[in-house]
């Protein structure tokens, strides 16, 4: 069963909007848009012990710290259903002619965020899912309702014992982020708490245990561009580091640089065309509030309250339905327009 982290239904009907600006109106994606939700991510926690440099929560949020309860999580589990087996044939046939980029391309941030990220469930936003008390339940329950589980985390948070246990469980991806193999410079983009060379060592423990017991987890290393001095000799490095063993790894664009000086050109898809969330995504808080999206990172616009209101509800709300109108007619004070980096899809018309 293929987890849906987005629709890819509608993604691919909408493509035409990237070219053609006169298909563009509240009623085509009204019409194009599925009224079932799919949700992009449920950050089960939003604790962190990081201090990224390049991450607006080190300075900018301010809403308290949460973690779901697994009785919330299981509850909107149970509410998502998977991608058809047809229809993803169809995606992959999608990406293979517009984007040149198959299933079997080499590891890249365009090939992950084709093949890997609509495929699965993720379980991360502004924390840790390390330092989520109930990440070993979700992961296992995720792995029983036949979705795909996927999070991302700082290597220095790592237990090999809880990681090993997931990875008996079923977890499916794992990505380890990991911006210098120097721990001076690693510490000094992500905070004291980082540390290459023991983070280094419990990946290879956990490579090892992968294939000593057969898992399918597939770990994944990357490394931000940040534009800085040296920053492809340093991922030269990291790639010799990771050299032979079973690693998916890539250099990725960094994401949201609205509020940074040192604004830099993006290599992601994702990033390059219009904001499509509105109509083909939900975003879950750790404290169950429904979010524009995950980059809402002091949730403040929110759509509705998974704890009182269905998924369904929500997503065919009257909250959503003027949040995709504002996206249209760019208007309403819509915090979208300043601070992010996407397109809004009113800007293509």
């Amino acid at each position: 069963m293929i987890s849906k982290m987005f629709d890819i239904d509608f993604y691919m009907k909408s493509y035409d909007m990237v070219t053609n600006k006169n298909t563009v109106s509240y009623e085509i994606l009204e019409e194009l848009r599925n009224k079932d939700p799919v949700v992009y991510n449920i950050e089960t926690t939003n604790a962190c012990n990081m201090k990224c440099e390049m991450c607006p929560r080190t300075t900018m949020m301010t809403r308290p710290i949460k973690t779901m309860t697994h009785e919330l999580f299981i509850d909107i589990v149970d509410q998502l259903r998977s991608h058809r087996d047809s229809l993803w044939k169809s995606w992959e046939r999608f990406c293979e002619k517009n984007y040149n980029i198959s299933y079997n391309s080499q590891p890249s941030e365009n090939h992950f965020f084709l093949y890997v990220l609509p495929r699965v469930i993720q379980l991360h936003g502004y924390g840790s899912p390390l330092l989520d008390k109930n990440i070993v339940k979700n992961v296992a329950f995720l792995n029983d309702q036949g979705f795909e589980s996927y999070f991302s985390c700082n290597p220095s948070n790592i237990q090999v014992h809880k990681v090993k246990k997931m990875m008996d469980d079923g977890l499916d991806y794992i990505k380890f982020s990991i911006e210098s193999v120097d721990d001076d410079l690693f510490k000094k983009v992500r905070g004291p708490a980082a540390d290459f060379t023991n983070s280094y060592k419990k990946i290879c423990e956990l490579l090892k245990l992968k294939e000593e017991n057969g898992y399918e987890t597939t770990i994944i290393i990357t490394m931000l561009d940040l534009n800085r001095e040296k920053q492809m000799e340093d991922y030269k490095r990291l790639e010799e580091h990771f050299k032979d063993k079973d690693v998916y790894l890539y250099l990725k664009s960094e994401d949201q640089m609205w509020y940074r000086k040192d604004y830099h050109q993006t290599k992601s898809i994702h990033w390059s065309e219009f904001c499509r969330h509105p109509w083909m995504s939900m975003t879950i808080k750790s404290d169950g509030m429904a979010a524009m999206c995950m980059e809402d990172f002091n949730n403040e616009i929110i759509l509705g309250d998974v704890r009182s209101e269905t998924l369904y509800n929500i997503w065919n709300g009257k909250k959503y339905d003027e949040f995709r109108r504002q996206h249209i007619d760019l208007n309403g004070g819509i915090k979208c327009l300043n601070e992010c980096d996407m397109k809004l899809i009113g800007e293509y018309k």
